[in-house]
């Protein structure tokens, strides 16, 4: 039976804000004086800093006063957040759909501490995000007993210091102008990454004698990427008009449409086929005759075949192309010229292996893939060259999954069900598929747009679902794009407490759960070791599934204000509640679905996850 009890809007009062602009307007405070932190607030606006997400704390109490009652909580405008892991989640989601960083305030070093996992997958993700924390009093005789001795730390920044591209504790309000300048700068600059600034909460709460210097914020701007030299770009447009079976691996490049159009004509000008990795945001169009084999999360053995034949291989900042060339030619020697674009070793280090294998690069091109495709592609157009890339005609594409003609009752939902449903339910619409879960896989949604989908979290960890959803939500108002994520129950229950902030704020998203009641992938993985070690394979379940009680996840959505629905339990109940999730989003509402699905993976999942286990 499926409980359709929501929190609507008409339930709401009639004179209900319209967004979250029009939500916690302070009344007006004559301001006395200048403080420490009002130098700090001042430089969000400056930096154009929209929001600052974030759960309150005492460390920071003087930013908060600033941003209330020395801004009005406009420019930046707050965001409370019920943890700090979705401040940063909603940060991190913002800058998937805008490559511009938003802000996130986390409350000392137990706030720091809560934030990390979100931290990282904004590192491994390579996003921008201005991440500002607070500590101290750094002066003992000014800390009060206990909880300022225990929420003080004498390198707070070390916590997060292996996974940010710089941090940064000023001393005064003068340093503290250049911290934000030169936190923004880095952060901005490819290859992306979180700052981190600590303020002194002494600082914050220091009258000034006089207001500090802030300069043009625009003289501080992110630095522009070089591009590699002519004879380079002639030497690989050379190379890749002569190869009879050139490859792009395009990886992690930007939602610039123009950027977009134009690596569509360099495959078109070089005949080359395009694999894409789901990882990571939309790269190139699906539907496209020159696209590989559907994507996946790891290399599918389709695409491992494809890059065999492959006599060039361009890579555009791939995630992991060491991995991937090994994947496809296992303990042979890699046979094609390699030519690897990506500056990303320039934020590389000795704590975390995101930067994957070392890759072997016949030509290495260290600056950013967009720029780099764009120059190729000038190169390529000036030569004038028939491309001699003769791929055998044959189709890569796999269809798209089909609802069944005659649906009985009790029919359960696989995943590609669940895929087919949804891509009934928002028919007509434009989407942006904000991310998928782990048993995703690429032939299950059509990608045409570099906002029709928006990839993973980066760092591959449970509960940054919910508040990358709204993060992204967020930044797509106004964009005529209706927000829509999918992911598992296991990672909707460690995030789901994000879901009050979307529907205080007034930001409209559709969250699918896809809830197999089960941490399946693990399910697998004891599956794997029990064969392995000869023992029962029917004890797998042990310490995966989440049943007796079985969760209620719509009454989680409801319990915060907003939609909830299901459980769907099968296909005919999937097929309504997702309509009426539509109807509800288009209105304004904030809608979570549970979606009950069989365990398991997409066939070509299951062949690249079985080949890359171990």
């Amino acid at each position: 039976m499926v409980n359709h009890v929501t929190n609507t809007r008409s339930e709401m009062p009639r004179n209900e804000p319209a967004g979250p602009f029009d939500v916690e307007r302070p009344l007006p405070s004559a301001s006395t004086g200048e403080w420490g932190s009002d130098v700090a607030a001042d430089m969000l606006r400056a930096l154009d800093i929209p929001f600052v997400a974030l759960n309150p704390g005492a460390s920071f109490r003087g930013l908060h006063d600033s941003l209330v009652n020395h801004l009005g909580n406009e420019n930046p405008q707050m965001l409370l957040c019920l943890h700090e892991e979705h401040a940063v989640a909603i940060a991190h989601g913002w800058a998937k759909v805008t490559e511009k960083p938003m802000a996130a305030i986390v409350h000392s070093n137990v706030g720091l501490m809560h934030a990390t996992m979100a931290v990282f997958n904004a590192w491994c993700d390579r996003a921008p995000l201005l991440l500002v924390g607070a500590t101290g009093p750094v002066d003992a005789a000014k800390r009060r007993p206990w909880i300022d001795w225990i929420h003080t730390a004498q390198d707070q920044a070390a916590l997060v210091r292996p996974y940010t591209k710089w941090d940064d504790q000023p001393a005064s309000a003068q340093a503290a102008v250049e911290s934000f300048l030169r936190a923004f700068q880095m952060t901005s600059t490819y290859p992306k990454g979180p700052t981190y600034i600590c303020l002194d909460a002494g600082l914050q709460e220091l009258r000034l004698d006089e207001r500090p210097t802030i300069p043009d914020v625009k003289r501080f701007g992110p630095a522009m990427s070089g591009g590699p030299n002519v004879e380079v770009v002639n030497d690989v447009a050379q190379r890749l008009l002569k190869a009879k079976r050139p490859v792009i691996l395009a990886g992690r490049v930007g939602r610039d449409e123009t950027a977009w159009d134009k690596r569509v004509q360099l495959a078109e000008a070089l005949g080359a086929i395009v694999v894409t990795d789901i990882k990571v945001p939309a790269a190139f169009p699906t539907t496209h005759r020159l696209h590989g084999a559907p994507a996946g999360t790891f290399l599918s053995p389709a695409n491992a075949a494809l890059l065999r034949e492959a006599d060039v291989i361009l890579s555009l900042d791939w995630i992991d192309l060491a991995g991937t060339l090994k994947s496809a030619w296992q303990r042979d020697a890699v046979s094609a010229t390699v030519i690897q674009v990506s500056g990303d070793q320039y934020v590389h280090n000795g704590w975390s292996m995101d930067y994957q294998g070392l890759p072997p690069a016949d030509i290495l091109i260290l600056t950013e893939a967009d720029a780099t495709a764009s120059l190729i592609l000038d190169a390529v157009t000036r030569l004038n060259v028939a491309p001699a890339a003769s791929w055998p005609a044959r189709t890569y594409a796999v269809p798209l999954p089909e609802m069944p003609k005659q649906i009985k009752i009790g029919t359960h939902v696989d995943i590609p069900l669940l895929a087919a449903a949804l891509a009934e339910a928002v028919h007509g619409n434009d989407v942006c598929l904000i991310r998928g879960p782990l048993s995703w896989a690429g032939h299950l949604w059509e990608i045409e747009h570099p906002l029709d989908y928006l990839g993973i979290d980066g760092g591959a960890g449970l509960g940054s679902g919910p508040g990358m959803a709204i993060g992204a939500a967020l930044a797509l108002r106004g964009s005529g794009r209706l927000p829509v994520a999918v992911f598992g129950d296991g990672d909707f229950m460690m995030g789901s407490t994000a879901i009050w902030t979307a529907v205080h704020y007034r930001i409209p998203v559709m969250i699918v759960v896809a809830n197999n009641t089960s941490f399946f992938n693990d399910e697998l993985h004891q599956e794997r070791m029990a064969r392995q070690r000869d023992r029962v394979v029917g004890n797998k379940w042990i310490g995966q599934r989440m049943a007796d009680p079985d969760i209620d996840i719509a009454m989680v959505a409801r319990a915060q204000g907003a939609t909830g629905i299901g459980p769907a339990r099968d296909l005919l109940e999937l097929r309504r509640c997702l309509a009426e999730a539509v109807a509800a989003v288009q209105k304004g509402q904030v809608v979570v679905v549970d979606a009950r699905v069989l365990p398991g993976y997409d066939a070509n999942t299951t062949q690249s996850m079985q080949k890359t286990a171990g």
